[in-house]
């Protein structure tokens, strides 16, 4: 059995899923967790085989999982092969490659909507847990607590995503070099960007400037 994007929601709800590692479209990943919190899903893959079920994220995800299926029961020569034929991309891709970081906001803790609302504007100021727990007039230990459980991220972790976010938006608009980049979203030192940078996209800055440029 198979689905492909929201047609994971589906097999989940048979209970199939049950022990397995899935996926679904980048987008539905927080719907998803609150439906089915026992599941363990991974939106950075763009496919998924278990074996006797598979899931791919994505709209157009079907494609990818109509080769897989064909390599499946051939031989990955021959889903190459059709590739070529259908002038489809079969090589090695990552739904994290597409992935844009959008905050939860729904989540119902205003303090902390604050704060976010706050870190959209000011991602490139230097910021640490104890002036946002400050802002929040929240211990530091609370704040930490409160943040996590509503963004399922700690503090830091936001921060870097909302920087990278921001950097790959100008990669993909501007040809300004990478280190200047990584300097006006708030980093010192363009190595240490560009670490995270591969870490959370899965591309270097530049492999994701020629993809999306």
């Amino acid at each position: 059995m198979a689905a492909a994007c929201a047609g994971t929601f589906i097999l989940a709800a048979t209970g199939l899923l049950q022990g397995k590692t899935v996926t679904t479209h980048w987008g539905l990943e927080a719907i998803f967790v609150e439906k089915f919190p026992d599941l363990n899903l991974d939106i950075e893959k763009i496919l998924i085989n278990n074996g006797n079920l598979i899931t791919a994220g994505g709209m157009l995800s079907w494609l990818d999982l109509g080769l897989e299926v064909v390599a499946q029961f051939s031989q990955p020569s021959v889903m190459r092969q059709l590739g070529k034929l259908l002038v489809v991309d079969t090589g090695s891709r990552e739904q994290r490659f597409y992935q844009q970081f959008c905050p939860v906001l729904n989540h119902g803790d205003q303090t902390i909507i604050n704060i976010q609302q706050y870190l959209q504007t000011s991602f490139q100021q230097k910021i640490s847990v104890a002036k946002l727990a400050q802002k929040s007039c929240l211990t530091d230990r609370t704040f930490l607590r409160r943040f996590v459980q509503a963004t399922t991220l700690k503090p830091v972790q936001y921060l870097y995503r909302l920087r990278i976010q921001k950097a790959c938006d100008l990669l993909e608009t501007t040809r300004y070099p990478f280190d200047w980049i990584a300097n006006q979203v708030g980093f010192v030192d363009a190595g240490a960007c560009r670490k995270i940078f591969v870490r959370i996209i899965g591309l270097t800055p530049s492999e994701f400037r020629k993809r999306f440029h």
